[in-house]
């Protein structure tokens, strides 16, 4: 079945791993609901990953509504460091930001956990649209009659080889070796399954006797692997070439339509995710976000015309389950009850902070024994740090100017003068 799907060693088992999930969605659909459309597998697939990747949608969304409600806090740690470059103050900075993300229990990076996931998904459906027959098994055995006709022709490899230079079929590697094998048959499915209208009509004259075959293969090719005419598993920037050649304005206008719908489903999809639009445009990670949401669709519009058609169709559904799910998730935290979730966080926030205070206190010694045999300057001093009911004593030590004990040192005796 996997012959000539995508071996590549990372996204290669993602890959067949959703081709697993779409051929055992496709034989449902069939044996149960009587239908064979890959668009509708398409639907039914993006539904079932988007309930996969629930628990990360609600966890992101979560994280949106805490940064609301947090972002004074934030911005007032801001202000109140503006301007201020030392170390001392980026390191306390960076302090009481930490802290405060510890009290409402999220992490910075919450929101691009996600995005980690989807990416490799994403990626790797490209590949199984890209090649639908190499992993749905009932797709691939449309082809069967045809192909065992076409290797039973004599010199079938030439024929073949001749065919698919004039049919000028982009971006499939074959390597047709004429021994009747399996690899011959997957090679001449892939060639197949990327043929337009004209060069089905085109392969009649290059097996004149296979004609039915011909003819019963092409119109059950049809039948699963179109929406309204137009061929999934080709780009739309292709379809539009042909369509306009051919005068097929139907597919010319589902063409164009489908990046404009997958544009359009983005720019809702971000608008219903987004809490509050009136973000502060002195902030830059604001400026940023808004960039991004900007950014984002108009992405998806370009790329949406260079995949293939099935991938924008899961584009298109994905934003739609996105915004339906972030709609009743934000109806949920309407009403969250933020001292409920600072008082179950108070514990780990504490914890959390006392492990830092231990960590900046080892490499604090860490940083004295590697430099007391160095140089040493005159400056002198003891420094007696409380970090959260832990105490670390520092001796008195002379350490050599601008070396990094005296930094972390001087960090220390910040810290131990603002708990002051």
């Amino acid at each position: 079945m996997f012959l000539t799907a995508y071996n590549g060693q990372f996204l290669g088992p993602i890959a067949k791993a959703l081709g697993y999930l779409m051929n055992w969605i496709y034989d449902f659909q069939s044996n149960v609901l009587h239908l064979d459309s890959i668009a509708l597998v398409i639907l039914l697939f993006t539904i079932v990953i988007y309930l996969i990747l629930f628990p990360l949608t609600y966890r992101q969304q979560k994280f949106s509504v805490l940064s609301q409600k947090m972002n004074p806090e934030i911005n007032a740690i801001r202000e109140k460091y503006k301007n201020k470059k030392d170390q001392a103050s980026v390191a306390a900075m960076q302090e009481e930001t930490q802290s405060v993300y510890d009290k409402y229990g999220i992490s910075p990076f919450g929101s691009c956990l996600q995005l980690f996931i989807q990416m490799p998904i994403l990626f790797a459906l490209y590949r199984v649209f890209y090649n639908i027959p190499a992993y749905i098994g009932s797709v691939k055995n449309i082809f069967s009659g045809l192909v065992n006709g076409i290797i039973a022709t004599p010199n079938y490899d030439r024929i073949m080889d001749k065919f698919y230079k004039a049919a000028n079929v982009k971006a499939v590697t074959v390597d047709i070796a004429g021994n009747g094998s399996a690899t011959d048959k997957n090679y001449i499915i892939d060639v197949l399954y990327k043929l337009s209208d004209k060069d089905w009509d085109k392969l009649h004259s290059y097996f004149p006797k296979l004609a039915d075959d011909i003819n019963s293969t092409h119109s059950s090719l049809q039948r699963v692997n179109s929406l309204f005419g137009v061929n999934i598993s080709d780009t739309p920037w292709n379809l539009i070439a042909t369509s306009i050649s051919d005068h097929a304005y139907l597919i010319l206008f589902i063409s164009i339509l489908l990046p404009i719908l997958s544009y359009l489903s983005q720019v809702i999809n971000i608008k219903v995710g987004q809490l509050n639009n009136n973000l502060n445009d002195d902030d830059p990670m604001a400026r940023q976000m808004k960039s991004m949401n900007l950014m984002m669709p108009l992405m998806s519009l370009f790329f949406a015309f260079t995949v293939p058609a099935g991938l924008t169709l899961y584009w298109i559904f994905g934003a739609v389950v996105r915004t339906v799910q972030m709609y009743l998730l934000n109806k949920k935290f309407a009403n969250i009850d933020l001292d409920e979730i600072i008082e179950k966080n108070k514990e780990a926030a504490q914890k959390k902070k006392e492990k830092r205070g231990i960590k900046r206190a080892q490499i604090y010694e860490a940083a004295k024994m590697n430099t007391r045999n160095t140089t040493l300057s005159s400056r002198a001093y003891s420094v007696k740090a409380n970090v959260d009911n832990t105490t670390f004593e520092y001796k008195k030590q002379n350490f050599k100017k601008g070396s990094l004990a005296e930094k972390a040192n001087l960090v220390n005796e910040y810290n131990h003068g603002s708990k002051k």
